[in-house]
C-alpha cells in the first residue's frame, strides 16, 4: 500500500494555498514548471504529479539565484498538499532555493512542519517495530517501503493511513533533515521558530530519537544556536564581570574559544590569548580539511548553581538568571584542548563585549552564585 507518487493527498493535510499562475512576477521557465505542479495537485493526478516533479526538479538545477529565489516560497506553500513520499523530495528543492537566496522565513513553517511530521513517523515506527519482534531496523537505501507497512499496520493498533505516514517518515527523514538544515541556518528562521515553540517540539521529538539511522545532532545544534543573546560572564579569581552578546554560537567549545579571545586577547583577564587563526575559525572561516588546529582551554565553564558546562554542549545549557544568561569563569582543574573550528560551519559566530561591570556590581553578582562543584561530582 506504500505509494511514492500514486497515493491522492490526504484531504486532512490540503490547504488553500496561493496559485503561481496568479503571480506574473514569477514569469519564468521554473515558475511555468511550477504551475504544472500546483495543476497535478488540484486534479490529484499521480502520474501527472510524478512529471510534474521530474520536470521541475529539471529545471531548478540550472535555474539561476533569482528565478530560484522568486518561486521558493510558492513552492514551499505547495507542501502540505504534496503526498508524504514526494513531499520530502520537494521539501529538497524548497531547501536549494532558499540556498539561493529565497526567504527563509517565508519558506521554513512547511518545512518545519513536514521535519515534525517525519519525526513523529519515524518514532511511531520505531515503537511498532519494537512491538512487531523488533531486530533490524528497515535499510531506506536497500530495502522496500512496502515490506515494512505490511509488518507495523494492524487494524487495531496502527491503521493504514497512519503506517503509511511512519513508514514514509522514516524513509524520507533525512530529506526533511536536509531541507530543515537550510532554513535553520538563517538566524531569522531560528529566532521565529523559538519563539513559536516549534524548535522546542522538534527538539523533543529528536531527544527521543535513539535509532542510529539517522543522524540528527548537527540539526539539534543548529535549532539551538543563539543569535542576539546577552551574556553574563563572572570571572571569579579576578571578581570582574562582563555583559556580552553572542551571535550564532552552535557550541561551547566555539564559545570556549570567543570568551578567552574578548576577555584574554584584549587584556581583561590574564592567561594566554588563543591564537588568531583558531578564533578566526571560531567565527568565520571555513575548516581546511588538510591542516587542523589545536584549541587550548582556558577557563572552567560553571553554572551559577555551581555545576559545569560542557564544552560538549551548547550555549544554550547557560541558564538563565534574572533574565540573562550567567556564566561563571573558574581555573582548569584539568589541561583542555580540542580541535578549532565550529561544530557548525555553515553558521558564522560572534561575540561581542558590551560593557564591563562596575567593581560593586561584579561583586553583588558573585556573592549570589555557588562554588563550583569537584570535579568528582562533575563527572558522576
Amino acid at each position: 500500500m506504500v505509494s511514492d507518487l500514486n497515493s491522492t493527498p490526504d484531504p486532512r493535510s490540503a490547504y488553500a494555498y496561493p496559485s503561481v499562475r496568479q503571480e506574473p512576477t514569477l514569469a519564468s521557465p521554473l515558475a511555468d514548471a511550477l504551475a504544472d505542479l500546483e495543476a497535478a495537485l488540484e486534479a490529484a493526478d499521480g502520474e501527472r504529479l510524478s512529471t510534474a516533479l521530474q520536470q521541475f526538479g529539471s529545471r531548478l538545477g540550472p535555474a539561476g539565484p533569482q528565478e530560484s529565489a522568486a518561486v521558493g516560497p510558492a513552492l514551499a506553500a505547495l507542501l502540505p498538499a504534496v503526498p508524504p513520499f514526494p513531499r520530502a523530495h520537494l521539501a529538497m528543492m524548497v531547501g536549494a532555493c532558499v540556498e539561493r537566496g529565497a526567504d527563509p522565513v517565508a519558506c521554513s513553517g512547511p518545512v518545519l512542519a513536514g521535519l515534525r511530521e517525519a519525526l513523529s513517523g519515524a518514532l511511531r515506527l520505531l515503537d511498532r517495530w519494537k512491538e512487531t519482534g523488533g531486530g533490524r531496523l528497515p535499510d531506506p537505501d536497500e530495502e522496500s517501503p512496502a515490506q515494512a507497512h505490511q509488518r507495523i499496520e494492524d487494524p487495531e493498533q496502527l491503521d493504514e493511513w497512519n503506517a503509511h505516514r511512519a513508514v514514509a517518515g522514516w524513509w524520507t527523514l533525512h530529506l526533511w533533515q536536509m531541507a530543515s538544515f537550510a532554513v535553520y541556518s538563517h538566524a531569522a528562521v531560528r529566532t521565529s521558530a523559538r519563539a513559536s515553540g516549534v524548535t522546542d517540539v522538534l527538539l523533543e521529538l529528536v531527544g527521543r530519537y535513539r535509532a542510529e539511522q539517522h543522524d540528527l545532532k548537527g540539526l539539534a545544534y543548529l535549532a539551538q544556536t543563539l543569535d542576539d543573546e546577552p551574556l553574563l560572564v563572572l570571572d571569579r579569581p579576578t571578581g570582574t564581570g562582563y555583559r556580552l552578546r553572542m551571535d550564532g554560537l552552535a557550541d561551547n567549545f566555539q564559545l570556549h574559544t570567543l570568551l578567552a579571545d574578548l576577555l584574554i586577547g584584549g587584556g581583561h583577564l590574564p592567561g594566554t590569548a588563543p591564537d588568531p587563526e583558531v578564533v578566526a575559525l571560531s567565527r568565520t572561516e571555513q575548516v581546511d580539511g588538510n591542516r587542523r588546529l589545536i584549541a587550548q582551554g582556558s577557563f572552567n565553564l560553571v553554572a551559577p548553581d555551581g555545576s559545569w558546562i560542557w564544552n560538549e554542549g551548547t550555549p544554550g545549557d547557560i541558564p538563565v538568571v534574572d533574565g540573562i544568561r550567567t556564566l561563571v569563569l573558574d581555573p582548569q582543574p584539568y589541561e583542555r584542548s580540542w580541535s578549532a573550528g565550529r561544530f557548525i560551519q555553515e553558521v558564522s559566530g560572534d561575540l561581542r563585549l558590551e560593557r564591563v561591570l562596575t567593581t560593586a556590581e561584579a561583586a553583588t553578582a558573585l556573592a549570589a552564585v555557588a562554588a563550583a562543584q569537584p570535579s568528582e561530582q562533575a563527572f558522576r
